[in-house]
């Protein structure tokens, strides 16, 4: 999946349906490290604080 898709699908249901990362993988058994380490690539990091991920 393209990384910048992967950006928008997963902010959105952070934003509309999970109160964080780890209850969004868990509910939707997705891999939280592949998540991240494919959003890396593009420079963007979970900020837990905001529930979303952000741009360095």
């Amino acid at each position: 999946m393209d990384p910048f898709v992967l950006l928008s699908v997963i902010n959105t249901k952070l934003r509309d349906f999970y109160d964080n990362l780890d209850d969004l993988c868990e509910d939707l058994n997705y891999d939280k490290k592949e998540i991240t380490d494919e959003l890396k690539k593009i420079c963007y990091y979970y900020d837990e604080e905001k529930n979303c991920f952000l741009k360095k």
